[in-house]
Parts: structure tokens; sequence; C-alpha cells
């Protein structure tokens, strides 16, 4: 057999592999639900729409974590993880476009802290006031928070200059 036939059906047979499952993974994800369904943690629906963010092509999500609750580490890990997951599934329903950009720049995340619910509460009405997704997440209360305690905030996925703007100020957890 003719090596050069070989090498170029090769080449053209990978070609044809990356083109359909580009379009079979854009297919999918724009059928793929998303369902929340946590029985441990509630998570506070604070966006009502989202609007087109003019950026510099940097996506990230900040999770800011209550300091004065003083959380175990694994229980502050965990909650993390609630509000990343949480604010990830609502970027899916209402701007997907940012959640894809994120995803592309690495998913980056960036965890602060906050001394108190008031100033949770603040920086979630100015996420929400500058369009940003925003997550605050109500732990269950069956290990070591009260329930109903609004533990962390995530803001984001978003622009980073346009969540920096809400929560530059805040020192690493």
């Amino acid at each position: 057999m003719d090596k050069g036939l070989t090498t170029s059906s090769l080449a053209v047979g990978v070609g044809i592999g990356v083109v359909i499952g580009w379009f079979l993974r854009g297919k999918l994800r724009r059928l793929s639900p998303v369902v929340s369904n946590n029985s441990r943690n509630t998570e506070l629906d604070l966006t009502d729409s989202s609007p087109q963010l003019s950026d510099d092509g940097e996506y990230k999500m900040v999770i800011v974590v209550r300091n004065d609750l003083k959380m175990g580490k694994g229980k502050a890990a965990a909650q993390c993880a609630h509000g990343a997951l949480g604010a990830a599934e609502k970027a899916m329903m209402k701007d997907s476009e940012t959640l894809y950009a994120w995803k592309a720049c690495g998913q980056p995340k960036v965890v602060v802290k906050t001394d108190s619910e008031q100033s949770l509460l603040q920086l979630a009405k100015e996420a929400s006031a500058n369009g940003l997704i925003c997550s605050i997440i109500k732990d269950a209360g069956r290990t070591q928070i009260a329930s109903g305690s609004k533990t962390v905030l995530a803001v984001g996925p978003g622009p980073a200059n346009l969540i920096d703007k809400v929560t530059g100020h805040l020192k690493l957890y």
C-alpha cells in the first residue's frame, strides 16, 4: 500500500472526526439539562437576568466565605464546593456563553473571606447590581453550623475585571 495515501487518509479521517466531535459536543451541551437537588444545603437566587457584559477575555469565580462562623476546614471546603457548583449551574441556565468562556480560561476560582452575614449579603447585592451571577449557600444545619446560616457567596463565573470591582478588596481565605 502507498505510504503517502495511508498518511493522507489518516489525516482526513482525523479531521472529519474532530469536526464531528465539535459538532456533537455543541449539540449535547445545549440539550444537557441541569438539575439542582441538594437536600443538605439550599441556594438563594439573587439574579433575574444576565445582561451582556463587556470584558477583557479573562473570566473567574470568587467564593466568599464567612469567617465569623469559624467553620472547620472541611466544612468550609464543602460549602465552597456547594457555592461553585450552584453558581456554575445557574450560569448554565442563564448565561451559558460566559460559563463556557470561564471553562476555556481553566475555571479559575479564588476564595476570599468576609466577617459577617451582613457584608456577605451586601456583596451579593453589588454583584447582582453589576449583572453578575451569584449564589448564596444556606446550610442545612446538620453538622457545625446552625440551620439556615448563609455560609458562602459565589460570584461568577464572569469577567474578572467586573468581579474584581465587587470582591477585589477582600483578603484571601
